[in-house]
C-alpha cells in the first residue's frame, strides 16, 4: 500500500450496535478466544496493519492531537476506489459516535478500520507526540510563576487535562506502547533527554524544552512518593499504571547530576513478571534442571546474571509455581517488584532499620518453608540464607556474576566456606536475554568461514544465517522481542566434592560441562545456528569460550 492509498470501498461492511447488541453472548465468547484482528474480521470490518502501510501524512494532520487521543482515532490515507473518503484507522471501529464526530471534523465521508491498539497510540505519538510536549513548554512561559512555585504547582495539580500531568502520563503510555522497559529523563545542558529501553537497548525518543525538567520531576516525585523538596539526594519511589486494561509496577529512581535531576522509571507487568516456566525460554536439560532443583524440600537455589538479564522474572515464576496450599513463603526485597497473592512479601528499610540480614533473621522465626531473597548482597545476609538452607528451608535468591561456576567462587569470597556452599546449594541459574530478529525482515547470507568457524560448523558445507535489516513492525530495528539463554548448574555429589576442595572456578566450569551443563555461549550459538538471533548480537554480548 503506498502513497496512503487503499482499497477498501468494496469489501467494507457497517456494522451497527444494534446487530452487535443482538449477537451480545456470542460476541462475548468470540472476544475471549480470538484475537482483535480475528474478532474483526468476523464481523467483516477491515482490519489494517499499520506496521505495513504508508501513511498520508498530509492526511494525518488534518486532525489535531487532542481529537486523536479523544477518539483514539487517526485518519491514515484516501481510499482508491472512493477517491472522496478517508481510512480512519480506529482503536473501536464501532463506535458509531466517534465516527460521526471526526466525520464532521475532517469534513469528508470515512471509512473506519480496526488496528492493534499499541500501533495506532505509536503513530499518534509519532506525529503529535513532540507538538505536544512543545506546547506544554509554551504553556508554561506564558505563566507568571517560576521555578519552585511551577514545581509545586505540578506535583500538587490533580487535574486530569493538567499539561504536566498529561506529558508524564504520555511519556509512560509511550513507553508501554513502544515495549519499553525502563524509561531515562536525563537533563542535558541545554535540552531535557526522554531514552527507552527497548529490548535491552537505549533509543532516543525525543528531547524537551530544558524549562520542562523541574515541572517532569516534580510530578514524577509525587506520583512516587517521593519529596519534591529534596533535590540533594537519590530517591527511590514507585508507582503504577494501568495502560491499555494492562496494570504496570513502576519503580521510580532519581539522581543529582550536574544538569540536574535525573529519573529513571522501571516498567514491569504483572502478568510478564509470573509466567508459565515454558514461556521464559527454558528447554530440554535446562527445563530439566530447573524442575530438579524446585522439587528440594531444601536447599538454596540461585539465579545469576547482570541487571536486566530476567533474575527476577525467573524467580517470580519458580514462586508461582511453589506458592501452594500448606506451604508458608516469605520474600525480603529492595523493592517488592509485584504483589503475589498467598506470599508474604517483606520491603528492604535501611533507614527504618530492615536490611536484608535483619528482615532474615526475623522471618525465620515466622516458620517458613520458602524464602526469596531478592539479592545476596553482603556475607551477613549470605551466611544467614546458607545457614536457612541447612535448617530445612528452601532459599531461592539472586547474585550478580558471569556464569554458574563463578557463582561458587562469589559466595566463598563472601566469607561462606567451601565446604558450606558445598552442602547448601542445591542448583544454580545463569541467564541472559538475547534480542530475537524480526521475524518479518530478517535476511538470510551465506556464513562465512569465519563464522562457521565461531559456531562449530563444518567451513566446507554451505550454511544459511540470518542478520537484523528493519521494517516497520521492528520500528526500523531489525529486532522485536527477547529471549531467555539459560546455563544450569546441577548440584551433583562430583561437584559437591570439588567444591568442598575448594576448587577453582575452571575447575568447576570443566568437571559441570563434563557432567552436561550447556555454557551461555552454547545457547547464543544455537540461538544464532537456528536463525533466532543474528551474528552481531552475539558478539554485542560480548561472550568467548573461557
Amino acid at each position: 500500500m503506498a502513497g496512503g492509498k487503499f482499497r477498501f470501498g468494496d469489501t467494507f461492511k457497517k456494522i451497527s450496535f444494534q446487530e452487535t447488541n443482538e449477537a451480545n453472548v456470542e460476541k462475548k465468547t468470540f472476544v475471549e478466544t480470538r484475537t482483535k484482528e480475528e474478532i474483526y474480521k468476523g464481523l467483516g470490518i477491515k482490519f489494517v496493519d499499520l506496521s505495513s502501510v504508508v501513511v498520508d501524512d498530509s492526511v494525518v494532520t488534518l486532525i489535531t492531537d487532542d481529537a486523536a487521543r479523544k477518539y483514539n482515532a487517526i485518519p491514515i490515507g484516501y481510499d482508491e476506489v472512493q477517491t472522496d473518503s478517508i481510512i480512519l484507522a480506529m482503536d473501536n471501529p464501532m463506535d458509531v459516535e466517534a465516527i460521526d464526530d471526526v466525520r464532521a471534523i475532517l469534513g469528508k465521508k470515512v471509512i473506519p478500520v480496526a488496528v492493534d491498539t499499541s500501533q495506532l497510540m505509536l503513530l499518534v505519538d509519532k506525529y503529535f507526540g513532540k507538538a505536544a510536549a512543545q506546547s506544554v513548554a509554551e504553556e508554561y512561559r506564558k505563566e507568571f510563576y517560576i521555578g519552585i512555585e511551577a514545581e509545586e504547582k505540578a506535583a500538587d495539580s490533580e487535574v486530569e487535562d493538567a499539561p504536566v500531568v498529561q506529558l508524564v502520563k504520555g511519556i509512560i503510555e509511550q513507553a508501554v506502547h513502544r515495549r519499553a522497559s525502563d524509561i531515562h529523563i536525563e537533563p542535558l545542558e541545554d535540552a531535557v533527554r526522554l531514552r527507552y529501553r527497548v529490548d535491552g537497548v537505549l533509543v532516543e525518543i525525543m528531547k524537551y524544552d530544558s524549562s520542562l525538567l523541574n515541572v517532569i520531576v516534580s510530578r514524577v516525585k509525587i506520583i512516587s512518593g517521593l519529596d519534591i523538596s529534596e533535590k540533594r539526594s537519590p530517591q527511590d519511589g514507585r508507582a503504577t499504571a494501568v495502560v491499555a486494561g494492562r496494570e504496570f509496577d513502576i519503580r521510580v529512581s532519581t539522581l543529582p547530576t550536574v544538569y540536574g535531576e535525573k529519573i529513571v522509571m522501571r516498567l514491569n507487568e504483572k502478568t510478564t513478571m509470573q509466567l508459565e516456566k515454558s514461556r521464559l525460554g527454558i528447554s530440554g536439560k535446562e527445563m530439566d534442571d530447573f524442575n530438579k532443583m524446585l522439587g528440594h524440600p531444601h536447599g538454596i537455589i540461585l539465579v545469576t546474571g547482570p541487571t536486566g538479564s530476567g533474575k527476577s522474572t525467573t524467580l517470580y515464576t519458580a514462586l508461582s509455581e511453589l506458592n501452594v496450599e500448606g506451604v508458608n513463603i516469605i520474600t525480603v526485597e529492595d523493592p517488592v517488584e509485584v504483589n503475589i497473592a498467598g506470599i508474604n512479601q517483606v520491603q528492604v528499610n535501611e533507614k527504618a532499620g530492615l536490611s536484608f540480614a535483619s528482615a532474615l533473621r526475623s522471618i525465620l522465626r515466622q516458620d517458613p518453608d520458602i524464602i526469596m531473597i531478592g539479592e545476596i548482597r553482603d556475607a551477613e545476609t549470605a551466611a544467614i540464607a546458607v545457614q536457612a538452607a541447612i535448617t530445612g528451608h528452601l532459599v531461592v535468591s539472586t547474585l550478580h556474576t558471569n556464569s554458574t561456576a563463578a557463582t561458587i567462587d562469589r559466595l566463598v569470597d563472601m566469607g561462606v566456606e567451601p565446604y558450606l556452599v558445598a552442602d547448601s546449594i542445591v542448583g544454580i541459574i545463569a541467564q541472559r536475554l538475547a534480542r530475537r530478529l524480526c521475524v518479518h525482515c530478517k535476511e538470510a547470507y551465506e556464513a562465512t568461514e569465519s563464522e562457521k568457524r565461531e559456531l562449530g560448523l563444518d567451513i566446507n558445507e554451505p550454511y544459511t544465517l540470518y542478520r537484523h535489516k528493519g521494517c516497520g513492525k521492528c520500528d526500523g530495528v531489525g529486532y522485536f522481542g527477547r529471549i531467555g539463554i539459560f546455563e544450569t548448574m546441577d548440584m551433583t555429589p562430583e561437584l559437591r566434592n570439588l567444591i568442598a576442595s575448594k576448587a577453582s572456578t575452571n575447575q568447576i566450569r570443566k568437571l559441570s560441562i563434563e557432567q552436561g551443563t550447556h555454557t551461555l555461549v552454547y545457547g547464543y550459538k544455537k540461538l544464532v545456528r537456528e536463525g533466532i538471533t543474528s551474528m552481531s548480537e552475539f558478539h554485542r554480548a560480548e561472550y568467548s569460550e573461557e
